[in-house]
């Protein structure tokens, strides 16, 4: 779903200090807008290449030429750019999945057709395959971040520059318990969402090697570490517990209205409340905050789902909106995907996403890990039971059974396909052989 995110503006507006107290509960306020699930939106993020040598890098110039053309397309959707040159589209609430299907697919038309005259296109990868992180935006929001990330290692880099996703937004649920009840929906978001890690895993390559995961996306965001891209502990209540995971994540910078923002180490929100300085936090201040966690459920009033990779081809994020819209909304497929996929939490070791097994083996291994795959194989079945039930057309339930077909009931993702085309001879010295499968880790994410 759209909207809108201060990347610095006027940081003295709200001047007035907040306390520790009116910090949580505004944040409790906030952040789950509890009511009959009503509305749906997506976000993707999409890597921009030229259309006949994918692999070669597009120069910051002809970057801003085509965005300059691009910004004057008039759209339904937000179009915003990413730190790295990705281009990122963003939904407004649509009352139905075919309303919000609809609007992204023609803004989405709209916005090739121009990027097409330039030799420009889009490509749905989770992490860039061919080139290392490059920054095109210079503003002080991302000299901040760069600077904050950088202290935990490349990861940071390759995050804001390299990766895009498929971000799915779904409204947080009714107060009351039940399927569709938001304490439900919070948990189920965070279980489910090992199993939308594996059986959308599009990001095995950086550097035109093998990473030995299906996602090295996750991978990063799991690098990038707890405070800043981790979820709260699970089995807290919802409001509760964003609320503590919010005061005490670190804070990443402190904007100013001239010169460059500082960046402090190891202070936390709730340290700022108390301590007061370097000045006191503002509401402006913790309405920033909240925009640089990165966890993989994020609650903004609705639910945003952030750990799906970007998808191939020009339709293939309409198969995630469309299983995560059913098995959320749909009563019947939401009970079905909860039954499903609860006997996972043992693998999760009450640890929070994405920083305990269930998610780390999700991310490595995607849908070759036989409980990953049983469990997509039955949330998939339910997701095509519920579409008919939310009027999707024929054309979505039909995406959404060729992927089951294709990827899920073989035990495959699209991450597989990248490796099974990935031709590197032996001899050549700048990688594994073709169909190599490295059993790499964590230490080998380069800048």
């Amino acid at each position: 779903m759209s909207h809108t995110q201060s990347d610095g503006g006027d940081c003295t507006e709200h001047r007035t200090a907040v306390t520790e107290a009116e910090v949580e509960a505004l944040v409790r306020g906030i952040c789950f807008k509890t009511g009959p699930p009503r509305t749906l939106g997506v976000e993707l993020e999409w890597l921009v290449h030229p259309l006949e040598l994918p692999q070669l890098p597009v120069t910051p110039e002809r970057l801003e030429a085509a965005y300059a053309t691009v910004r004057a397309v008039p759209l339904g959707s937000a179009l915003t750019v990413e730190p790295g040159g990705q281009l990122e589209l963003s939904s407004p609430p649509a009352a139905s999945l075919m309303e919000c299907v609809d609007t992204v697919s023609a803004d989405l038309d709209a916005v090739r057709a121009v990027l097409a005259q330039d030799g420009l296109g889009l490509a749905g990868i989770g992490h860039d395959p061919w080139h290392p992180p490059r920054r095109f935006l210079r503003e002080p929001r991302y000299d901040a971040m760069e600077t904050c990330l950088d202290r935990t290692g490349p990861a940071g880099r390759h995050m804001m520059c390299a990766s895009a996703s498929v971000q799915v937004c779904v409204d947080a649920g009714h107060e009351e318990p039940g399927p569709l009840g938001h304490a439900r929906r919070w948990w189920l978001a965070h279980q489910l969402g090992a199993v939308l890690v594996a059986a959308f895993a599009n990001s095995p390559l950086i550097g035109g090697r093998p990473t030995g995961w299906q996602s090295a996306r996750q991978l990063i965001w799991t690098e990038i570490g707890a405070g800043r891209a981790g979820a709260p502990p699970p089995n807290g209540e919802p409001r509760a517990a964003w609320a503590r995971h919010v005061l005490d994540a670190p804070v990443m910078c402190v904007r100013r209205d001239s010169g460059p923002w500082e960046v402090p180490e190891g202070l936390t929100f709730r340290e700022w409340t108390r301590s007061g300085s370097p000045r006191p936090p503002t509401r402006a201040d913790l309405d920033y905050h909240l925009t640089t966690l990165f966890p993989p459920v994020r609650p903004r009033g609705h639910l945003e789902l952030r750990m799906i990779d970007a998808q191939p081809g020009e339709d293939g994020w309409i198969v995630p909106l469309a299983v995560t819209a059913a098995l959320f909304d749909d009563p019947e497929a939401a009970e079905t995907a909860y039954r499903t996929v609860k006997p996972l939490g043992e693998r999760a070791l009450d640890l929070p996403a994405p920083h305990n097994p269930l998610w780390v083996d999700a991310a490595r291994s995607g849908l070759a890990d036989p409980e990953l795959r049983e469990a997509a194989d039955v949330c998939f079945a339910a997701a095509l039971d519920a579409l008919p039930r939310l009027g999707a057309t024929a054309r979505v339930i039909d995406a959404v059974a060729a992927y089951r077909d294709r990827y899920v009931a073989r035990g495959r993702c699209p991450a597989d396909d990248l490796l099974d085309r990935l031709t590197v001879t032996p001899s050549s010295g700048s990688g594994p052989a073709r169909g190599t499968r490295t059993a790499r880790g964590r230490k080998d994410i380069r800048t």
